[in-house]
């Protein structure tokens, strides 16, 4: 479905004066909004979510974004039921348009948001849709990669990091050695999450074995600014002091050895962001206080959080299991 910015829509009742509006012409700050999206992940998907928007609506130049109406955007809204995506992905598209909007407000480079007041799909607030796994699969996972070698003990780590830790892959390939650090007489991680908020995660004994176990191995302890995982793959130097990234944890490691121990298959839809799942879902089994539980994942509203506390939904307490013929 296609359809073109309207011709009779003029910024007619517009309250800048013509030099002002003709100033505003580009639209340039919408250019400043890109540029202050901190996550490059963060920001490819905007771009690519307002391309979407101006593709649909035939916009071919930036000046277009003072025309577009609530209409432009319901329909726009509309068109990806027929494009079947999920309530999620609809939501985010929306609110990417919708932060733009925002913020040129701000610039007076339009008169207002008309991403405002329409209505988005209702978010499922009372269970993630990422599966968490079981405390067996996890400790399945965290012994599967082999004891004796360089790529093992990295391997062992990161699983370990991403279990006890709950954070996310994007955060764990930029820890850096110096971010391994003792505070008050315990080891900590210090992460850099969304939004460039800081906080400090104690670590655990067992993954802090596993992390002197890797450095001693690695031998790049002594390397403070260097990434703290990196790649074991390759033999030179400059190569080594590279970051792993993101795309590396998933397929070299949560997904080369869910695979190995079965859990790929067993759980439909299993990805990294499981990991993170399983942290937080087992803390708050074991009766985490679910505010402290926000701080730790570094979630900027406790809805989200809540989407992991599956503590009135445990498979255990099912009626199904007492049923009896």
């Amino acid at each position: 479905m296609t359809s073109t910015v309207p011709a009779r829509l003029t910024p007619d009742t517009r309250a800048l004066t013509a030099a002002q509006f003709q100033g505003l012409a580009e639209v340039p700050p919408k250019l400043e909004w890109f540029a202050n999206i901190r996550n490059s992940r963060t920001r490819k998907a905007y771009q690519d979510y307002l391309q979407d928007f101006m593709r649909f609506t035939g916009m071919t130049h930036l000046e277009q974004f003072r025309l577009i109406t609530w209409a432009h955007v319901i329909a726009w809204r509309d068109d990806f039921t027929h494009r079947e995506l999920s309530p999620a992905t609809i939501r985010r598209k929306l609110a990417a348009l919708s932060s733009l909007y925002q913020y040129l407000c701000e610039k007076n480079a339009v008169l207002l948001n008309p991403v405002k007041g329409v209505q988005r799909p209702k978010a499922n607030n009372n269970e993630g849709t990422t599966p968490a796994l079981s405390d067996e699969q996890a400790r399945e996972l965290l012994k599967a990669p082999p004891e004796d070698t360089r790529k093992g003990a990295r391997d062992r780590a990161i699983l370990s990091t991403l279990l006890f830790h709950g954070i996310r892959r994007e955060e764990l390939c930029t820890l850096k050695v110096r971010d391994y650090q003792r505070r008050e007489g315990v080891m900590h991680f210090r992460i850099e999450g969304k939004g460039d908020k800081v906080r400090y995660v104690p670590v655990a004994t067992n993954t802090q074995r596993l992390i002197q176990r890797y450095l001693e191995v690695a031998k790049h302890g002594e390397d403070l600014d260097g990434p703290l995982f990196r790649p074991v793959s390759n033999n030179t130097v400059h190569r080594r002091r590279k970051a792993l990234s993101p795309g590396a944890v998933y397929q070299e490691i949560v997904k080369h050895y869910g695979k190995q121990v079965g859990i790929t298959v067993d759980v439909h839809g299993f990805c990294v962001h499981s990991l993170r799942a399983t942290a937080a879902t087992n803390a708050m089994v074991h009766d985490a206080d679910i505010a402290k539980v926000q701080e730790w994942l570094g979630h900027a509203n406790i809805s989200t959080t809540r989407i992991y506390d599956k503590r009135r939904s445990r498979p255990e307490e099912s009626p199904t299991f007492k049923v009896e013929y």
